[in-house]
């Protein structure tokens, strides 16, 4: 009997879970196992054993919750960590060093309109906040106050798109700064040198400013979801097309660490879990306060994601960062997803945003 992906995850997502566990015991007994799982992570790992932060996929990380999924299989789980983020992960992808990566849109976007054959598979790390900050003794008051400053940007992230839309709606673009690429360690280190007269970034800029080393002049949180950054967990087509049992069996474990960790329950677990990988504890809950985990612990693909992943696309290409344009809807597959939603109960655990950022029902 011929048992092909589609099949599966047709009748898990019509209910037919029963059937659809029977044919997936089916499909794992005649496709080969994988020896390893290589996740790449675009965040430097911190510590030892490394951790990163911020989304259901460190959580998962931490708690050893894929490896456990795959023990029984005798399949090993490595982790990938690149202090190069999202472009360093794209060479790994490249390469074929990888199956699954945690990375953000600009550069999932880059690599894809390459040719990289990648699959959009889970949502996390959604609507993240970014941050502006400039020395403690700068004239900047806000973010109209750039123009001709030597301002930090780590390009090539998915940082990059969101700041170009903050600097948009200000009446500005990155040709009237003066833009320097810079890693987020390298940043830290020239703003409180004042080697920059600003920087763009992420949570990590709150501890410059605990340290009286920094301001904060501009900040996404409590604005319009479009100027926060967007992430995801992609698998290379070859993976997939090999291994679907495994594929479903890797996303549906993110799925149920997203359910655990947008829990209320377990926030302060989750806070101070991400804090061992070098943020303090402190700024994650400012970061969070008043906000939901379930706002940006959330795996799905919603209407307000996918149209962000599509306008991240033709912003792209307008900006000249990525070589072509190419269909979203073609390239984020929700078939996985929404099986282990189904499978899991999940259907409506988490809030559906629209295309307006707007929870659906408000």
């Amino acid at each position: 009997m011929t048992v092909d992906r589609r099949t599966v995850l047709k009748h898990l997502a019509a209910g037919g879970v029963g059937a659809g566990a029977a044919l997936l015991g089916l499909q794992a007994r005649a496709e080969s196992l994988p020896a390893t799982i290589r996740i790449g992570v675009a965040q430097p790992g911190i510590g030892n054993p490394p951790q990163f932060s911020g989304s259901s996929a460190a959580v998962a990380n931490a708690k050893g919750w894929v490896e456990e999924e795959f023990k029984a299989d005798g399949i090993k789980v490595d982790w990938f960590f690149f202090k190069g983020a999202g472009p360093a992960v794209n060479e790994a992808l490249t390469n074929k060093q990888l199956d699954f990566a945690f990375q953000g849109d600009l550069p999932s976007i880059v690599a894809k309109s390459a040719g990289l054959k990648t699959k959009l598979v889970l949502a996390t790390g959604v609507r993240s906040n970014i941050y502006l900050a400039v020395p403690p003794d700068s004239p900047i008051q806000s973010v109209k106050d750039l123009r001709g400053k030597r301002v930090a940007i780590f390009k090539g992230t998915n940082a990059q798109l969101p700041i170009n839309r903050v600097l948009e709606a200000n009446g500005l673009q990155e040709r009237d700064l003066r833009a320097i690429n810079l890693d987020q360690a390298t940043t830290l280190a020239a703003l409180s040198t004042k080697d920059i007269d600003a920087a763009f970034g992420n949570i990590n800029l709150l501890r410059l400013r605990d340290k009286s080393a920094a301001r904060i002049v501009y900040s996404s949180k409590g604005g319009s979801p479009i100027f926060t950054t967007q992430s995801h967990v992609l698998v290379t087509e070859e993976f997939a097309q090999k291994y679907p049992t495994i594929t479903t069996r890797v996303v549906k474990t993110f799925v149920k660490t997203s359910k655990w960790a947008s829990d209320e329950v377990n926030r302060e677990e989750v806070l101070r879990l991400w804090a061992k990988a070098g943020t303090p504890y402190e700024n994650w809950r400012e970061d969070y306060d008043g906000e939901p985990l379930r706002v940006r612990i959330n795996p799905n693909f919603d209407p307000f994601l996918v149209a962000r992943y599509k306008d991240s696309v033709e912003q792209a290409y307008r900006l000249k960062l990525s070589r072509a344009k190419f269909d979203v809807d073609q390239w984020i597959d929700q078939s996985y997803l929404k099986a282990a939603l189904k499978d899991l109960h999940l259907e409506t655990y988490w809030p559906v945003f629209q295309v307006n950022g707007k929870i659906l029902g408000t």
